[in-house]
């Protein structure tokens, strides 16, 4: 049995506080595991620390100071911070008290945060859900994928994820959850690095090699577990195999007990758009076994989505 959703993963958070002790060995594979059920679409949420606003740049003229401040002030709350006093946002949004209460005021007066009704500490409101469901509902790749995604989940037995590039993260956009073990909670919003993940790595491996090099070079690549590889080139010799396979993998680099294994997604014309991944974990799985069961089904949903999406 996995981890229960009481050990959440959070998206970008040291991997040795978080992940989990090692599973017990691999077991068979299920056969006929039932139909998935689809996850709700949560609020698009940004684990990745956001960089501090100093100033505006000086070259751009049309640069807006004061709305990059609001949203820096929505960004300061997360999983570990849901609530925070007015010294604590402005402190975590590296902005002083005065600038910070300006934009807590504004958003406050447009609904998007209130004060929690017994600390009086401030918080998200609800209102927040709308700047990502309304991303979510026009996203042409999350459409195509959600039959295709379902199947996967039956067929294979696990939960299967849509998810694409941010950045230096792949951002989970859809999630079909299998209802045959119970399964870790990812919600849709949760980003994980490209150095480390299958989905990150199915991604970069259809990039140009030097591309792909500069993205991994862009950031640290601290080690999440014992198993992750922490060098751009360990990591770029991943890109080359799933250049040959069409699909990438991961084996305890980001949670200990669950591995990975995606396929690219293209647009219609040719451009790799995201990836679909499976996470099987290690008490059910061994990565030879999952490889040869679960790539191919990974490699034809990420290829009938593809069929589906269009040019841009």
């Amino acid at each position: 049995m996995r981890t229960s959703t009481a050990h959440r993963r959070s998206s970008d958070t040291a991997a040795s506080a978080d992940a989990a002790a090692p599973r017990t060995s691999p077991g068979t594979p299920p056969a006929h595991p039932p139909v998935a059920a689809l996850s709700v679409p949560a609020a698009v949420s940004t684990p990745v620390p956001a960089p501090v606003i100093a100033s505006e740049p000086a070259s751009d003229s049309l640069f807006n100071l004061s709305l990059a401040k609001g949203l820096q002030v929505l960004r300061t709350f997360s999983a570990a911070h849901r609530s925070m006093t007015l010294a604590e946002i402005a402190q975590a949004a590296g902005m002083t008290k005065a600038s910070a209460q300006r934009s807590v005021h504004t958003l406050q007066a447009l609904g998007y945060i209130g004060k929690h009704p017994s600390t009086r500490r401030f918080v998200l409101l609800p209102r927040v859900v709308e700047l990502g469901f309304n991303y979510l509902d026009a996203h042409p790749m999350i459409s195509a994928a959600h039959t295709y995604l379902a199947q996967l989940a039956r067929q294979s037995g696990e939960t299967a994820t849509l998810s694409e590039p941010a950045g230096t993260h792949m951002v989970y956009l859809a999630q079909v959850l299998t209802t045959q073990h119970i399964p870790v909670l990812t919600p849709v919003g949760t980003q994980v690095p490209l150095y480390a993940s299958s989905c990150g790595r199915a991604y970069l491996s259809q990039l140009p090699a030097a591309q792909a090099q500069a993205l991994l070079q862009q950031v640290p690549m601290p080690p999440r577990t014992r198993a992750t590889l922490t060098t751009v080139d360990a990591v770029m010799a991943q890109l080359a195999q799933c250049q040959q396979t069409g699909y990438a993998t991961n084996c305890e680099e980001l949670f200990l007990g669950d591995m990975g294994i995606a396929a690219p997604v293209f647009n219609a014309r040719g451009v790799v758009v995201g990836a679909i991944h499976l996470a099987p974990p290690t008490s059910r799985w061994n990565m030879a076994d999952a490889q040869q069961a679960l790539a191919p089904l990974v490699i034809e949903c990420a290829r009938a989505v593809s069929q589906l999406l269009p040019a841009d």
